[in-house]
This record gives C-alpha cells, sequence and structure tokens, in this order.
C-alpha cells in the first residue's frame, strides 16, 4: 500500500496556481484498490462495479484472458492456442498477463481495482510469494476492500448458483428458485397494498415488471445447470483450502497496512449497498480528482466551436492549451504536425487536438508524459556536415549530450 510518505514526497502546489496544480496532478499516483475475501464472496463482482463508478481499470485473470484474446496480442495468441488444443492456461502466463496489465500506460494513468490476486492455486506462486508482488508494485494499492462472510452463508450461495450453457451467465438461487421468486413477489405485493392511493398507478406499473421476471425465467429454467465447483461438498472443499493457505498470509499483510485504508465490507450485501458502504466509510475522502474525457467531433473553427461545446458548467468554455492546435503526440516524439479538429479531445479543461486515431488512442490512454514539463517544447533540430574525419560525429555528440538530445 502506497504509504504517507510516499505522498508527501510531492512538492506543495499552489491550487491557485494553474500551472502548478496541473503539474501536480500530473505527477500524481492514480487511485488504486485491491479487492480481497473468500471464493464466492463477491470480489470480481464488486471490483467490477468500483471500476466503473470510480473511472479505473478493472484487472482480474479471465478479463485479462479475455482483453488479450480480443486485442489479439502475443500472449492473446498463446491463450487461444492453448484453449484450442484443449488445455489449460498456465498460472504462470496469468500472472504474468496481470502484471503487464498493471504497469500498462492506462493503468498508470486511471488506477486500477484488482481482484481474485493473490490466487487459490500455487502452481505457480505460493500465496507469499505473490503478496510480495503486491508490495513490490510501481503502483501500490492505496485501498484493501476487505469482503467479509461466513462459510455457511458462502456455502448456500455458492450451491444455489446456476449456470446457462450457452449464454455463459451464471444466476443465483433468487433468481432462478421458483419458491423464493414467489416469496418476494408476495411481499412485495403486501408492501404495495399498504402505500398510500396516490401511488397506485406506480405500484401497478411495478407489478407489470416484477411480474415479467418469471415469465422470462421460466422460458429456459430447464435449462440452468449447476457446475462442478458449484456443488455444496466442493464449495466447502474450497473455502477450507482458502482458510488453510491464503488466509494467515493475507491477515498478516493486511495487519501491516494503515487501518484508515483497509475497507471491511458486509459480504452478505448486494454490490450496490456495498459501494455504498464503502463510501460511508470515508474513503471517498481520499479520492482524488476524477477527469473525464469528451471527444468532440465538431468540425469548424476549433477555438470558437469547441471551446463552447458540451460546457461543463454554464457560461464555462473550455479554453485552448499551449499546444495550439499542435498535436502534443507527435510534439513528444519531435515532429511538429497540427491536429485535426475532428480529433479534439479535453482533459483537465483544456483542448488537445491530436492528429491521428492512434495518437488519439494513445493519448486518451495515458496522457500524462506528453503533458509534463519541459513540454510543449518545439523541437529543434540540427544538421551537422563537414569533410570526412572533420569530428561531425564528435561535435554531434557533444550536442546531443549538452542539450538532451538524440544523434
Amino acid at each position: 500500500m502506497a504509504s504517507q510518505e510516499e505522498k508527501r514526497t510531492q512538492p506543495f502546489a499552489d491550487i491557485f496556481n494553474e500551472d502548478e496544480a496541473e503539474k501536480s496532478f500530473l505527477l500524481s499516483k492514480p487511485t488504486c484498490f485491491i479487492i480481497l475475501g473468500k471464493p464466492g464472496s463477491g470480489k470480481k463482482t464488486l471490483a467490477r462495479k468500483l471500476a466503473e463508478i470510480w473511472k479505473c481499470v478493472f484487472i482480474e485473470a479471465l478479463e485479462v484472458i479475455q482483453t488479450n484474446i480480443n486485442e489479439e496480442t502475443e500472449y492473446g495468441f498463446k491463450c487461444q492456442d492453448l484453449l484450442f488444443k484443449g488445455q489449460s492456461i498456465s498460472e504462470e502466463l496469468v500472472i504474468e498477463m496481470i502484471l503487464k496489465k498493471i504497469e500498462s500506460p492506462e493503468v498508470a494513468h486511471f488506477g486500477y481495482v484488482l481482484s481474485g490476486f493473490p490466487s487459490l492455486s500455487e502452481e505457480y506462486m505460493t500465496v507469499s510469494q505473490q503478496i510480495e508482488k503486491i508490495k513490490n508494485l510501481k503502483l501500490k494499492p492505496d485501498f484493501l476492500i476487505s469482503i467479509k462472510c461466513s462459510d455457511y452463508d458462502l456455502c448456500q450461495r455458492i450451491s444455489g448458483q446456476r449456470q446457462h450453457p450457452d449464454s455463459g451467465q451464471v444466476y443465483q438461487r433468487n433468481q432462478w428458485d421458483p419458491v423464493i421468486i414467489e416469496k418476494h413477489k408476495k411481499k412485495k405485493d403486501e408492501h404495495e397494498e399498504e402505500t398510500e392511493e396516490e401511488n397506485d398507478e406506480e405500484s401497478e406499473e411495478q407489478e407489470e415488471e416484477t411480474a415479467e421476471d418469471p415469465l422470462r425465467m421460466s422460458e429456459f429454467l430447464h435449462q440452468l445447470v449447476q457446475r462442478p465447483e458449484d456443488i455444496l461438498e466442493n464449495a466447502e472443499e474450497r473455502i477450507r483450502t482458502y482458510k488453510d493457505t491464503v488466509l494467515r498470509p493475507l491477515e498478516d499483510f493486511m495487519a501491516e497496512q494503515d487501518f484508515q485504508y483497509l475497507i471491511e465490507v458486509d459480504g452478505n450485501q448486494q454490490p450496490d449497498d456495498l459501494f455504498v458502504v464503502s463510501q460511508e466509510q470515508d474513503f471517498c475522502l481520499f479520492r482524488q480528482n476524477l477527469h473525464s474525457y469528451c471527444c468532440f467531433n465538431k468540425q469548424d473553427e476549433l477555438l470558437q466551436v469547441l471551446s463552447s461545446y458540451k460546457q461543463l458548467a454554464h457560461g464555462y468554455r473550455w479554453h485552448r492549451s499551449r499546444w495550439g492546435q499542435a498535436c502534443p503526440v507527435a510534439l513528444q516524439e519531435g515532429d511538429i504536425i497540427m491536429g485535426n479538429p475532428k480529433l479534439a479531445v479535453s482533459f483537465l479543461g483544456k483542448m488537445y487536438v491530436l492528429s491521428s486515431p492512434e495518437a488519439l488512442k494513445t493519448f486518451m490512454l495515458n496522457p500524462r508524459p506528453y503533458l509534463l514539463p519541459p513540454m510543449p517544447l518545439p523541437p529543434c533540430k540540427v544538421v551537422v556536415f563537414g569533410p570526412p574525419f572533420s569530428g561531425r560525429t564528435t561535435i554531434c555528440n557533444l550536442i546531443a549530450q549538452k542539450y538532451k538530445g538524440k544523434v
């Protein structure tokens, strides 16, 4: 976890000085989370919800595998080859992909929500070694969220899960069991009868909506199957294995952290409720300034049209950056290329115009390297020529060394 000493190393920034405030943000560390808990406690669901609301990158084994396959990366091709051969993806390859994702430019800018790591399997690394990897991350987690749930409740929840073989969607017991669905419906009906007459129309609409859910479920209820890992005996075995191998090292790891950044939530609550509980525990006070990208597709005079497009507030206008209409990505690479107004993007209240779709994608993944001082620095290209053995190479090396250039 990021220590307070590391956070205090940044120099004091005058928030009323726009340049200093912007530089302070660009140098700041993005907020990072790790979700911990027993198997089936809802780590993945909560992590996905948290990443969606916090605008972080969701990192989880299955998610990373699917992303690499979809993006046709080298790791993706390896995974596809193994799957086509009917083999399982090795733990070593999965951990490599997770660590690679954590080191990506996108994560360096947005931060991450990590779930399912350390993993229950010790095929490649022991739990202690996996925890040591977390401690040595360049982007250390700022918050640890631990989901607490009793073994009995977890076993009942896991054993009640059913999967649709075609879609792969997993349904909880309260979503497919007709008895439980009927009980919920009766409770809603009783509650609606107690409401005032003014809300009669709204209650009728709710009845129609709730009545449709069981009908839709009944169409494929007979198709739902129970996965082997969801059988009660297997669920109990997984939880025992977790307590024997993972729980103790994790407790030692959490004991080393600052308790104000360690959040415990009730695993029996819904993910939406868990997120509200997390907010009530005040970790939102440590939330860094989030930013949003607004892509503009309006083609006209850049300053006149784009500055008034999609305003954040009444009377507020986007401002032209010091880069003007020059592409920040191209400028950082040593070229002055004017951007395309169709590829304009806003960041921290200023407009930046990119020169190509590739530059736009690179900038949106992580704009920080292209905006930090001394940029925008116009490139200076020097040509040294002369007769053979006149010292051209020596002079080039001296100039490059003096002005931090490239030969």
